[in-house]
């Protein structure tokens, strides 16, 4: 029998078959074709020596258990190789039902992440066993990549969970679990210590069920919680959970998706539901058993192409010492960020209380990873050990990359780049972290301009993934790929975008805030506005996401946006928003959660409670109503036109960028693949986008007015894509 290349059988005098999954070609197993063939040879063997088999352990060798699909395979296919994805989908469903029906019992021995492809692995195993090993996830995160589960994972979570449950602890909301996590919440049935322990559970498992199988498959198997009933539409969420239209799982079309599918897949259940949004794959022959009712399906490409390499020409550079200027939340998050590399830090502030208090950030963010297990106390004080709190800019000698972490002050910045760029290396990279204010005006206030960029970073530091790179007209090509190198050295993901106002990511979520500040000042119910934010897939609800931000700051942001476009000879458009911030500010007097009154109320302990009754009284229009998929796409359809006019202007030059940056620093909704890939998306295409565009735009204003850019696309059947 031809030997398999990435699962190593071992087999002892016992009679108990270990599959270890190790594929010599990649640091992590990936559901590739070569483990597609590996598991077509596999399967075979064990049929054939079905008699002189006891058992199934399938582990891995790598510090991973099963890394999932291959996205770089997702990414290449085309209309013309969606076929051949779909059936290969279909074989590996096949070998694995063959697997899980052989009457030999199976265990997954767990010993890292195990996600999407690598949990459906799993779930085709009679019993699971985790290790319980810091950094181990387990769950279908396919939802929050525009991807349903393709390996089984929807019918088989049903079936093992029940309906309500499958939907909200796997399938809708993509939660990445650990171990014990994953035990409480029935996505294992075991975890183990140590390595050893995990494999002798496995074996003791198998000693005591010589004949298993799954609990579906035996006779009078009911799916907990009851088999719903069919329905023309899937139900807006499960009946035993009415609360569960507040998860925004009803209008996704990547939940909408797994509501028909989690039905389809149950036994009687087949017809597909009318009228709904086509999945890119085509369906195709008759399905017959477990596997061949949960094909494959693939929404929305990913939006995450990253951009793996930095400008060529310059050599690789790690970054050994930092200074960070300015230890409150965003230089204390910056700070703990660069020491968790592995990298020296200096934390300046005006005083050494204040660096000191910085500095407690990492450490309670240590703290707390000891005590959930995530970390050694040793490691946590080696991370503690690498920030140096300190008041004086003689303390930052040696520093080879700088990052300014002050108020967004352009004097300020300006003086706290002054006091310390002689006291640095001399080809220290000097990074300005900012928002809004542009790079190039910044850069004015150093001598090395060419060393100059900005580096965005999002709140809160230690957990947002993403880092917004800016050049600036001087920047040179060295600082940026010194830039590039660093991010990344952090474990953050890099997107590079030119400078303007706002750059890419703040300029396009302020339209986002502004389109639903706008509809309460037209008189539209404020908890409609949130529902249609949080039911259109955004992560924060728009009303809650200002508060946060504070009323304040976008108007300032608004006001120094307005001088520069007049001082520049143009004329400021006012936002319908503006009225509604301006007036509670400051007739109101309410600036934000940071005040302790905005659109929420909050109690003394800061928490929100509810919506202030205020903007009833003051700003809505009894019976006054838009269609609510018109509130949905008013916010959608802001962002993603604001988009396509960076790109325009040569912001954006990326479109890998601008999907990345949407998902990973925005809070743009993950089920569309992100901001331009929601576009190309769009039902009918980008000429179904602009004539939505200018139905918005003849109903509610100018700005919805398609660029020429989108137009152009739209007229020669193109789409926004980086692909040359």
């Amino acid at each position: 029998m031809t030997e398999s290349t990435t699962i190593r059988w071992e087999q002892d005098r016992s009679g108990v078959v270990t599959l270890v999954l190790d594929d010599p070609n990649q640091s992590a197993n990936t559901m590739n074709r070569a483990f597609r063939d590996s598991l077509a040879r596999v399967t075979d063997r064990l049929e054939a020596e079905r008699d002189t088999i006891r058992g199934i352990i399938v582990t891995s060798a790598k510090k991973t258990f099963f890394a999932g699909g291959d996205l770089r395979d997702l990414i290449r296919v085309t209309p013309d190789t969606a076929q051949d994805l779909f059936d290969g989908g279909m074989a590996i469903k096949r070998h694995l039902r063959r697997i899980e029906t052989l009457g030999k019992p199976v265990v997954a021995a767990i010993n890292g992440a195990a996600l999407g492809g690598g949990y459906e692995l799993a779930l085709a195993c009679h019993h699971r066993i985790a290790l319980d090993t810091p950094g181990s996830k387990i769950g279908c995160p396919e939802v929050t990549l525009g991807l349903l589960p393709g390996g089984g994972g929807v019918v088989r979570t049903v079936r093992m969970l029940g309906i309500t449950d499958a939907l909200l602890k796997v399938l809708l909301q993509g939660t990445q679990y650990n171990p014990r996590r994953a035990l409480d919440n029935g996505l294992v049935d075991e975890i183990a210590d140590t390595r050893e322990d995990m494999l002798a559970k496995a074996r003791a498992y198998i000693d005591a069920h010589p004949e298993s199988a799954q609990p579906w498959d035996r006779p009078g198997y009911r799916i907990p919680g009851g088999t719903p009933p069919i329905r023309s539409s899937p139900p807006t969420c499960p009946p035993s959970r009415p609360t569960c239209a507040s998860r925004r799982t009803a209008p996704l079309p990547g939940p909408a998706h797994h509501h028909g599918r989690r039905r389809r897949g149950l036994p009687g259940r087949l017809r597909d539901r009318p009228g709904h949004r086509g999945p890119l794959l085509r369906r195709t022959g008759r399905r017959t058993d477990l596997e061949e009712h949960d094909p494959g399906v693939l929404l929305r490409p990913p939006g995450r192409q990253l951009r793996r390499q930095p400008p060529g020409g310059v050599a690789p550079r790690k970054v050994t010492k930092v200074a960070v200027l300015g230890a409150g939340m965003m230089g204390a998050g910056i700070a703990y960020s660069c020491a968790r590399a592995g990298i020296d830090v200096v934390l300046k502030d005006v005083s050494l209380e204040a660096a000191v208090k910085g500095k407690d950030y990492s450490g309670k963010l240590c703290a707390k990873a000891v005590a959930k297990g995530r970390t050694s106390q040793e490691k946590a004080d080696a991370l503690l050990a690498r920030i140096t709190p300190t008041a004086e800019a003689a303390d930052l000698a040696g520093c080879d990359a700088v990052i300014e972490a002050v108020f967004e002050d352009t004097s300020l910045k300006h003086k706290v780049f002054q006091e310390i760029q002689d006291v640095v290396a001399p080809d220290a990279l000097l990074c300005s972290n900012t928002s809004t204010l542009p790079i190039t005006a910044l850069a004015e206030g150093v001598e090395r301009q060419g060393d100059f960029i900005g580096l965005h970073f999002f709140s809160p530091v230690d957990k947002m993934p993403l880092v917004e790179i800016i050049k600036g007209e001087r920047t040179g090509d060295e600082a940026l790929a010194r830039a590039f190198d660093l991010v990344r050295q952090i474990s953050k993901t890099p997107i590079v975008v030119n400078d303007s106002r706002g750059f890419f990511t703040s300029r396009v979520i302020g339209h986002f805030i502004n389109e639903g500040v706008a509809m309460v000042g037209e008189g539209i119910e404020p908890a409609s506005v949130e529902q249609a934010a949080a039911q259109a897939g955004y992560p924060a609800k728009v009303l809650s996401l200002m508060d946060e931000l504070t009323l304040t700051l976008p108007r300032k942001i608004r006001d120094e946006s307005r001088r520069a476009v007049e001082e520049a000879g143009g004329t400021w458009t006012a936002h319908p928003a503006e009225t509604v911030v301006d007036r509670m500010v400051d007739e109101f007097e309410r600036p934000g959660r940071s005040g302790g009154a905005g659109f929420y109320e909050y109690g003394e302990d800061g928490k929100r409670v509810r919506l202030w009754p205020g903007l009833r009284e003051h700003f809505t229009r009894p019976g006054h109503e838009i269609p609510f998929a018109d509130m949905q796409e008013r916010m959608l359809f802001a962002e993603a036109l604001d988009t396509v006019r960076l790109l325009e202007e040569g912001v954006l030059t990326s479109v890998a960028d601008a999907n990345i940056g949407s998902i990973l620093g925005i809070g743009f909704p993950g089920w569309t693949g992100g901001v331009l890939q929601y576009v190309n998306g769009y039902d009918g295409g980008l000429p179904g986008f602009v004539a939505r565009a200018r139905e918005l735009a003849e109903r509610y204003g100018e700005r919805f007015t398609p660029p020429a850019l989108l137009v152009t696309k739209a007229e020669h059947g193109e789409v926004f894509t980086d692909a040359r």
